[in-house]
């Protein structure tokens, strides 16, 4: 078997997507269930925006007040009350299922991001890569060459 050498070779291709209408309540419930930590924003099956573990993390209500039933309905009125379009990352950086796969980690060494969609023409996501398929892929490489 030939070693992986484009994106479309490692990418994840059945991915959980999110619309701009979901809320945050969605969001923490889909991303536990399914163990994800990033999770592209379509609209149809254009990519318009990606969320991630952190962005949620970042809207976290603080834990500074006194009274927990306080604090647990301003957390209960955040999660019903905020949408992935006022949270997710727009025009997020890409690539394409043909991109070289060094390419692909240089940009997510670059810019310390976590995943990268894999779009096709008219921005359709087809997929989406993460540093968990290259970490997948350096121990599959590992192990052949041991």
């Amino acid at each position: 078997m030939a070693a992986p050498t484009v994106v479309a070779d490692i990418m994840t291709r059945d991915v959980l997507s999110l619309s701009e209408e979901d809320n945050l309540e969605d969001i923490a419930q889909r991303m536990e269930r399914f163990s994800l930590r990033h999770m592209p924003v379509v609209d149809g099956s254009r990519l318009v925006g990606l969320i991630t573990h952190r962005d949620i993390l970042r809207l976290a209500v603080s834990e500074l007040t006194d009274e927990p039933a306080v604090q647990q309905a301003r957390q209960r009125r955040l999660v019903e009350n905020t949408f992935v379009a006022k949270v997710m990352t727009r025009n997020p950086l890409t690539v394409r299922p043909q991109t070289p796969i060094v390419e692909a980690a240089e940009m997510l060494v670059r810019s310390k991001f976590g995943c990268l969609p894999v779009v096709e023409d008219e921005g359709k996501l087809v997929g989406i890569v993460t540093e968990h398929d290259f970490m997948k892929l350096l121990v599959a490489l590992l192990k052949r060459d041991s």
